[in-house]
């Protein structure tokens, strides 16, 4: 594998070709905002983030879960020279670099990252944030095989990512779409990919791989809440088959009540049918997470062992709450079931998973959430591998519109 460097100066003395990075060589990405340095993909459109000024959300859909550069060449060769953001917390040890996979004719062949760059510094505590601006890095991927191939960068799905430039020893030109099924996935940080491995080790990723199906991955770390400027982010997009996650973002913010929830999901729902009236569509409920099955949000950190580099989360609300129409996962379980059950007497395309499915009470007593409320590498895997032995499937929800 190849290993970082953070310099943005083409190594050695390469013939190298520079190709602007422009839409035609990303795939993953709603919009492409062009910056004084590069470009930065975003995986809501500006029309969206124009209407949010939340920084949780803004740092969020700029962190390119499940974007890729795309490109055909003979290069033996690739430098791409990137400017990351980097999310730090005050009194925390370091969090792990974001990780570059590189993908050659759809295998795994090199895994690296950059260094330098911005860090963004939270304080947990107090809720402020600021950037300390830092030096673009540059990823290499050197020693690659001869001849034509195709190659697929997925960026870190943790690092805000301005792309500079991308040098290659031999030209590049895009690569035809391949006729493959469209996947549109929305849910919270566990679709975005919090501590998987590798931007194609998170879920969405490796589901998609398993399924044969190109992944446009709206997955938002803390910003799955019914938005409706996301829901006609989905309806605009071009999509064979769509899923939403529902559910953990709304306990951990306490945003609403059992009364809005209904009517927000209701909402959501009619508005991806507006512009997909047809498309599978699979509501899936949360996975299981203990500390909020039966108590009610807000989430709130766990200061107490940050030093050591182990943060966690615990519920704040009273169960007793639930009477007041405060949600848990177990209400909004039961919620979602109805609520799909009712619209698909209409909706022979509307489909319900229950997120324990996925990974439930032996899960976690095998593989237990690190801070309470985000899955490892390994649980990772196993969400992915289930939801595509579900959705994907003979007689799946989406086995019937897959190219």
């Amino acid at each position: 594998m190849s290993s970082p460097h953070d310099s943005s100066t083409p190594s050695g003395s390469t013939d190298w070709t520079t190709t602007p990075v422009t839409a035609d060589l990303l795939r993953g990405a709603l919009d492409v905002e062009r910056t004084e340095r590069g470009v930065l993909p975003h995986r809501l459109p500006a029309r969206a983030r124009a209407q949010c000024a939340d920084g949780q959300l803004t740092m969020a859909e700029a962190q390119p879960s499940g974007v890729r550069v795309v490109f055909r060449t003979r290069a033996t060769a690739i430098e791409l020279d990137a400017l990351r953001t980097k999310v730090a917390y005050e009194g925390a040890p370091p969090r792990p670099d974001g990780v570059y996979d590189l993908l050659v004719d759809g295998r795994l062949t090199g895994r690296a990252g950059v260094t330098g760059g911005n860090v963004l510094m939270v304080d947990m505590a107090t809720g402020s944030a600021e950037t300390r601006p830092g030096p673009v890095g540059t990823v290499r991927f050197p020693g690659l095989p001869d001849g034509l191939k195709d190659v697929e960068i997925w960026l870190p799905y943790n690092e805000i990512t301005q792309l500079v430039a991308l040098r290659t020893d031999a030209p590049v030109e895009p690569v035809p779409e391949a006729g493959r099924s469209v996947w549109l996935h929305h849910g919270s940080s566990i679709s975005h990919g919090s501590d998987a491995a590798s931007p194609t080790t998170t879920w969405p990723a490796l589901a998609a791989s398993l399924g044969g199906v190109e992944l446009i991955n709206l997955g938002l770390g803390g910003s799955a809440l019914l938005d409706a400027f996301t829901a006609r982010a989905l309806r605009d997009t071009p999509a064979d088959l769509i899923s939403v996650k529902i559910g953990i973002n709304l306990v951990n913010t306490d945003v609403m009540r059992l009364r809005a929830f209904t009517a927000a999901v209701h909402g959501f729902l009619d508005t991806i049918r507006d512009g997909h009236p047809a498309t599978p569509l699979l509501v899936v409920s949360p996975i299981l997470c203990p500390i909020h099955e039966d108590t009610p949000g807000p989430s709130a950190p766990d200061f107490s062992n940050l030093v050591e580099g182990r943060l966690q989360f615990r519920a704040m609300g009273d169960p007793a709450e639930r009477a007041g129409g405060k949600l848990t996962l177990t209400v909004i379980r039961d919620e979602l079931a109805r609520i799909v059950k009712q619209r698909a007497a209409d909706d022979a395309n509307l489909h319900y998973l229950d997120g324990r499915d996925l990974y439930g009470e032996a899960d976690f007593a095998e593989l237990p959430l690190p801070d309470q409320l985000h899955p490892d590498a390994a649980t990772h895997r196993r969400i992915g591998e289930r939801f595509a032995a579900v959705a994907f499937a003979a007689g799946g929800p989406f086995a019937a519109r897959r190219a």
